[in-house]
């Protein structure tokens, strides 16, 4: 390949790590484009995971073989297996060498250490492939992983000029996974509260308007629980603002633990003392019961009062849910209404008859300076 097309090819893949708005895609940019830069036609992205000892497959493209997902689960190999990505290399740096790519034949190892090579050999000749080119992948100054690239038996070996070329590749994928995880972090953060290390109130508006949808056109039940935490401020207030944060934080950990009863149930902080618990498809029953839980664990905390909760849920009488805005008005107002009446069980709308006094507060606008709050932080039409 000329210098001019492997320039292209370099740039291109650059390009498609980019582009890319999930890790998958990333992964699946990074292979496809050195394979098709190698003139490969297989090529698989795998990641070092150095607490669990293994080298995982992210992402497989081009001719797989039997077993080979574009996107496999459970594909992962002892690193004692591959050992030249935790010792070969290791002793090469050392040495104040550099991380190199090498190149492995189905008939035995082009070059390297030939105690390193021998599964990659049974690999080839196992899959049908004549040669390989792997290159490690060096992040933050460290083995992230490697990209492996293959070619089919009868198709042209990889040399060493096509080794450079990968090696050369593989820092540009280091150079996306990089931009790839700050990215996901940015995005994690934006969505995270900071203190207790659950959702933010962000997270649960975008969550909850696709449960909507889902509502809308499905008819998937979807249950919001709302929580204000009693006696914040007087502990806030006799005891200091950094135990009123630890009572915070410990009644999260209530949350979360009672949230993972019901799975997929996204557990949040919508700031101050107010929490919230979103769970889409379980039965209405089911997340009272969860919220019952809830409020017997938090009045057994040492701090604070325990918690006004209030439950709204789609499969209960309350009548059409159009928005997600709805919702939490329900939600909010059942919440106010156990506050109101120091109830000790979560309140749930709907369930009081025909004339619920938590769906006629929900529903009736209230005057102007009597509005207790918005959330949202913004006037927002009824539906």
């Amino acid at each position: 390949m000329g210098e001019d097309r492997r320039l292209r090819a370099v740039v291109e893949l650059a390009q498609g790590m980019a582009a890319a708005h999930s890790p998958r895609e990333s992964w699946r940019a990074a292979a496809s484009g050195a394979c098709r830069a190698l003139a490969g036609s297989f090529a698989a992205l795998s990641v070092w995971e150095r607490e669990l000892g293994r080298l995982r497959v992210l992402a497989n493209v081009g001719e797989r073989t039997e077993g080979e997902e574009e996107f496999p689960d459970g594909e992962a190999y002892p690193v004692h297996q591959f050992p030249e990505i935790a010792e070969f290399l290791h002793e090469r740096w050392a040495g104040g060498g550099e991380p190199n790519a090498w190149v492995e034949t189905a008939d035995g190892p082009a070059e390297g250490p030939a105690e390193y090579c021998h599964q990659r050999v049974a690999a080839l000749r196992r899959r049908g492939r004549g040669c390989c080119v792997v290159a490690p992948i060096v992040l933050h100054g460290r083995a992230w992983g490697e990209l492996y690239v293959a070619r089919p038996v009868g198709a042209p070996v990889f040399d060493r000029g096509d080794a450079d070329f990968a090696t050369v590749l593989a820092s540009v994928v280091a150079a996306g996974i990089a931009q790839t995880e700050r990215l996901e972090e940015a995005r994690r953060l934006a969505y995270t509260d900071a203190l207790t290390g659950l959702a933010n109130r962000r997270a649960v508006d975008v969550r909850l308007d696709e449960a909507i949808e889902l509502h809308r056109r499905d008819g998937v039940v979807v249950s919001l629980v709302v929580c204000d935490l009693n006696g914040l401020k007087r502990v806030n207030d006799t005891r200091g603002h950094a135990v009123g944060d630890r009572l915070l934080e410990r009644f999260g950990s209530v949350l979360s633990v009672c949230g993972a009863m019901v799975p997929g149930t996204l557990v949040a902080r919508l700031g101050g003392d107010e929490f919230c618990l979103l769970a889409i498809g379980p039965a209405a029953d089911e997340v009272v019961r969860i919220a019952d839980e809830l409020c017997r664990r938090a009045a057994e905390l040492e701090l604070g009062d325990g918690v006004a909760c209030g439950v709204a849920s789609t499969e209960d009488a309350i009548g059409p849910v159009r928005s997600a805005r709805r919702l939490f008005r329900l939600a909010d107002a059942a919440q106010y209404r156990a506050k109101a009446v120091r109830a000790t069980k979560p309140v749930v709308a709907g369930r009081e008859g025909p004339d619920d006094p938590v769906v006629r507060l929900a529903d009736t606008p209230p005057p102007e300076a009597a509005e207790r709050r918005r959330f949202r932080g913004r006037h927002e039409p009824r539906p």
